[in-house]
Order: C-alpha cells, then structure tokens, then sequence
C-alpha cells in the first residue's frame, strides 16, 4: 500500500489553495518544516503525478493535479457518511478483491465497513466463474468491504445496487446511456464497460462480510485491449470522445451505492428492484442462458425481489434463474 507523508498534503492543500506561485520558505514558515522538507514533500508529489512547476524567482506552482485515484483527491469529491470514508490504495496489486479478504480475515468486519480498496492496475483481477478480467492503468479497480445489514436471502441486491450506482453516476457526470445487463455487467450500446463481482462470508441466516468488486474501463483506449475483445468492449473515454475525471467518477459512484444501500438496510426492495428494471437492457429481449444445469432460450420477461431473472421458454414455462450466463440474441 502506498502512503504519503501527512506534510506532503498539507503542502497540496497550501498550493491549491494559493493558485499562484509561493515560495519555499512561505511553505515552510506556515508549517513549521524545513526548506529541504518542503523541497522533498514536492517531490514526493511529482512522483505521485502531481505537476508543480518551480522557479528559484517564484517558488512552487501547482500546474495540474494527479490523474491518479489517491485518496486525498477522492475525499475532496466523496460526501459520503460511510462508505469509501476508509480507502486504501495501490499502484498495482494482482487483486483488490483478495487484499480486501485478507482485510476482513485480521480485522473485525463491523469496523471494516465501508472500506474500499483500490487499485490503479490489477495484474490478476477475478471476472465471474474464475475468469480473467484485464485490469491495466487507467480504469476503475476497487473492491468495497461490507457488513451489510441484508437478509441472506436478499444478499443479491447489493449487486443490484452496485450496478444501479454505475449506471446512474455514467449517466449523470458523462449523459451516456449506461444499462444493466443481467446478472452484473454494464453497456454502453452494444458493448460493455464494466462489472462487477459479489463474494460473501455467510452462514445459515447471518451474513459475515461481502466484498463488491467492480471493474469499469475508464480511460482505456479500445486499441489496448485483445483484437477478438475490441468489437464487444469499449471505454467511458472512448465513448465521450477525452479522457474523464476517475476520481470525480468513483466519488459519484460510492455516493450512488451508499445511497441503494441505505435503502436496501432499510427493507425497501421494492424500491432498487424498481430502479434496476427501468435501466437494464436485458428485460424484454430475448436471451440465450447457460446454468450449470442446463441451457435454453426464451425471453427475459421480469427480475424478482432476489435478483433472480425470469424467463419465458419457447414452450411457455416460466424459468427462474438464480445464476448462470446470459446472452442477448
């Protein structure tokens, strides 16, 4: 885990706040720190992927802030009561997923709640049924560790609402058309921009902890990715023509899923089963579906208070289908 001396920020916050040039020595004066410690906190900054300029003349210039996903420029944006109020972060790690596990594992969850952990790269990220998911620099990696106050049985729904909060905050920061596609991934027309991945600790009626991994490509350009994966995948970026703003992004999106969450805690399931049915892009169609059981075809015509999908059969049955693979025909 990186971290970042405290003084380090305190200089940011001095520059920020000026907007124009300031001397070394008016940065040390109002910290209480040598010249030679402002000098080495600037370029702990740089190192960061904060641009400050410097001139002997006028002093230190904040010329553009990082582009990284740091904590310091999340909690500027984030307006949350509790979850991401913790965050904990990575340049590159093979899964936040089993970073949060490990987490959970030494520490008590009720205190754990509300973490997330991110990462700039992932070099082993986990997609549903163990496979790959590519996680290079430059898109949303985060796991958010969980003791969510949700039945067993409605468990589910804290996908459901992960989902909605990516969809909603796509929409509201980019005004692009972002849809749920059943069970966990996220489109954009025709090609999808992210997922995401619910693992839970439970036993019999007791939930112990989840961790919601989610995974959104950002600011990827579509020419980095696998030539048979590009015709079905695409990028926020691309899809808006510039880079965006991941930090204002992720602030927006933990905003939007504190908020599903408090409803689901408060029993309102009707509520997110409403919401997630006016955005997904599955209802309606006609799909393909593979379970570990079986496969069939038919029309996805409903989802129910547990998140499952149901599914009219060519020969008129009704088929809940709690997990599996689902293909737009």
């Amino acid at each position: 885990m990186i971290t970042i001396p405290n003084s380090a920020f305190r200089i940011l916050e001095i520059l920020e706040r000026t907007g124009t040039a300031i001397s070394g020595e008016a940065i040390s004066n109002e910290l209480g720190i040598t010249r030679s410690a402002v000098w080495k906190n600037i370029k702990e900054l740089r190192l960061m992927g904060y641009d400050i300029q410097s001139s002997q003349k006028e002093g230190y210039r904040l010329v553009h802030p990082s582009s990284k996903l740091l904590p310091y420029e999340i909690h500027k944006k984030l307006h949350t009561k509790i979850i991401g109020k913790h965050l904990r972060y990575f340049d590159h790690i093979p899964s936040t997923n089993t970073v949060g596990k490990q987490i959970l594992i030494e520490g008590d969850p009720e205190k754990i709640h509300g973490t997330v952990i991110i990462a700039e790269e992932q070099t082993g990220g986990v997609g549903r049924l163990g496979r790959a998911w590519i996680s290079p620099a430059g898109g949303i990696w985060i796991t958010i560790l969980l003791k969510p106050k949700v039945p067993v049985d409605h468990v589910f729904m804290i996908t459901m609402a992960g989902s909605i909060a990516i969809a909603r905050a796509i929409r509201k920061e980019f005004g692009l058309g972002a849809l749920i596609k059943w069970p966990n991934d996220i489109y954009i027309g025709k090609k999808k921009i992210g997922g995401l991945l619910l693992e839970l600790s439970a036993e019999a009626d007791t939930v112990h902890y989840c961790l919601l991994g989610i995974g959104i490509d950002v600011n990827n350009p579509v020419t980095d990715f696998a030539a048979d994966l590009q015709r079905d995948i695409s990028s926020i970026s691309a899809e808006v023509g510039n880079e965006v703003d991941r930090a204002v992004l992720l602030a927006r999106i933990l905003r939007e899923f504190e908020n599903r969450l408090l409803l689901l805690e408060s029993g309102e399931y009707d509520a997110i089963t409403q919401e997630w049915k006016s955005l997904s892009a599955t209802l309606e169609n006609r799909v393909q579906i593979h379970t570990l059981k079986n496969s069939f075809e038919g029309e996805a015509i409903d989802i129910d208070e547990f998140g499952a999908l149901i599914v009219k059969k060519d020969n008129g049955k009704l088929e809940r289908v709690i997990a599996g693979d689902c293909t737009h025909q």
